[in-house]
């Protein structure tokens, strides 16, 4: 090890590790993208239970020293990072066709059906078998 450098063993949820070798004036945001390229947003260090949140404070003042134990866990998603959904505008000119604009003329349609094929096929749809429809 050069004179300077403390290593840190990096523990993850599945009870592997890794030795992180840093500078004690390295900052948070420079370990994560030292040994998690790509992944900075989803990786969460935890150092003596405490969150390390902030990107820009150093080892040092972390009191981070050799052979120290940070917790990593890498969460499903960072929300920052997922593409933002389009957010719903005024709308469109013309007519609305959502669900529950076509319920009412869908029903008044069945309705509608179901008492032609009453009337004009009597003996096929009784009134008992036009309530069960």
């Amino acid at each position: 090890a050069s004179p300077g450098l403390i290593k840190i063993r990096l523990k993850f949820l599945n009870d592997t590790e890794e030795v992180a070798v840093a500078r004690p004036e390295d900052t948070v945001g420079i370990l994560k993208s030292k040994y998690f390229p790509g992944q900075e947003g989803q990786m969460k260090l935890i150092y003596r239970g405490q969150l390390l949140q902030d990107q820009a404070r150093t080892l040092r003042s972390l009191r981070i020293t050799d052979n120290c134990v940070i917790h990593c866990h890498r969460s499903r998603g960072d929300p920052a990072a997922a593409p933002a959904l389009p957010e719903p505008g005024p709308a469109a000119p013309g007519l609305p066709l959502a669900g529950g604009t076509l319920m009412v003329p869908t029903v008044m349609v069945v309705l509608a059906l179901g008492w032609y094929f009453r009337i004009n096929y009597r003996q096929l749809f009784t009134a008992p078998a036009t309530a069960s429809l």
